[in-house]
């Protein structure tokens, strides 16, 4: 037997410390939580993710009755930009959430299907994405999907 010993880095900021590029990010994704069509979960999530050329593209969580046939927002945004821009790397992406009348305290983090969709963006375009968790209270950065998805089905190395 030989254990395996896996790190995650992530790094935990305030909105202040943001850069204005990362703070513009950041309120793209909160605006794009108002647009989410979440009418059974109550749970609006937005993303917005930034090109290599500049653009920001925005997308959000859309529902479905015949669960689980709707889509999370991380993969709305990085789909409508892979669609839309099929040259452009994604540099960085943005994830917040809304819930209650109010956004949440603490970020969330992409789910499976997301990281790995996440880490799809990252191969094709031979270029780590910083993602940023917006929380009111602390904002999450990491650096590349690899610190949110250990051992990936394909990887930038592969």
């Amino acid at each position: 037997m030989k254990p395996v010993n896996l790190q995650t880095k992530v790094t935990i900021y305030c909105y202040e410390e943001l850069n204005s590029a990362e703070k513009s990010l950041i309120d793209k994704a909160k605006e794009a939580t108002s647009r989410a069509y979440a009418p059974y979960s109550k749970f609006s999530v937005g993303a917005a993710a930034l090109l290599q050329n500049g653009e920001i593209v925005t997308g959000n969580n859309q529902e479905n009755v015949a669960f689980p046939s709707g889509l999370c927002a991380e993969r709305t945004t990085l789909f409508y930009a892979n669609s839309q821009y099929p040259d452009q790397a994604v540099l960085s992406l943005a994830i917040a959430a809304y819930t209650g009348g109010d956004f949440l305290a603490r970020p969330i983090s992409p789910c499976g299907s997301c990281r790995q969709v996440i880490l799809e963006t990252e191969t094709r375009y031979r270029h780590p994405i910083r993602i940023l968790l917006y929380g009111k209270e602390e904002i999450y950065v990491i650096e590349g999907i690899q610190n949110l998805l250990p051992l990936a089905f394909g990887s930038l190395t592969d």
